[in-house]
């Protein structure tokens, strides 16, 4: 699984190349997607396809590799993220109806992700992958999604739950079905979590998720 070494790149040559926007060896998704860009591997001269894919000021993020870069342009490094995979189904408890979410709930999903998700969702992340959530009370309480994919493996995110219905179990319940959905399709199921959200890290492990590696993580912006 050397894709997972460099996620977004690997990505954007398969799951999402039909919307992938690519100069050279440097790709990335369109800003309405996500804010995410790859680099083929670490000895890419990219300067001349950053220049021609990001706007000025313009800032992307990078997963696992960064390319050669000129002093023009600002590189911050943040904390590695712990990568995770399940390769064992995980049982599922009862509970409330798991709906498959699409257009007619979007605002809905923008409304939750903004809320307790808001770096990285945009307006048509939600194309990137299926989503499923949890309605209570006429409200959307809990989601979940596809976003990063390649033909052996799918990434598991947006695991969400507003505050409101905090404690009842629903990302559990979200996170093992997604998980053997994509079990079943003989693909690996993996995420990536901040060492600093113990909470959700917890969660994960718990129910199976190991960590496979800590992955660099960057921003990148065109200055």
């Amino acid at each position: 699984m050397q894709e997972l070494d460099n996620p977004f790149f690997a990505s954007l040559r398969a799951r999402h190349r039909d919307i992938a926007l690519v100069e050279g060896d440097v790709a990335r998704y369109p800003p309405e997607y996500a804010p995410f860009l790859g680099v083929a591997d670490a000895d890419v001269d990219a300067a001349a396809s950053l220049d021609a894919l990001l706007a000025p000021d313009e800032s992307v993020y990078l997963l696992g590799v960064v390319p050669t870069l000129p002093a023009r342009w600002q590189l911050q490094a943040y904390r590695p993220l712990a990568q995770m995979t399940c390769t064992r189904p995980i049982a599922v408890g009862d509970g409330p109806e798991v709906i498959a979410l699409d257009a007619r709930h979007k605002a809905d999903v923008l409304a939750l992700t903004a809320l307790v998700y808001p770096h990285y969702f945009r307006e048509r992340t939600m194309e990137m992958g299926r989503y499923f959530g949890i309605y209570q009370d006429g409200r959307l309480a809990a989601i979940i999604g596809e976003r990063l994919g390649m033909d052996a493996a799918q990434e598991i995110s947006a695991v969400c739950t507003h505050p409101d219905f905090n404690g009842r179990g629903y990302a559990r319940r979200l996170l093992a079905l997604l998980t053997n959905d994509v079990l079943a399709q003989e693909r690996l199921p993996f995420l990536h979590v901040s060492h600093e959200n113990t909470r959700a890290k917890q969660l994960y492990e718990q129910m199976g998720y190991k960590v496979r590696r800590d992955i660099g993580f960057w921003s990148l912006r065109r200055a």
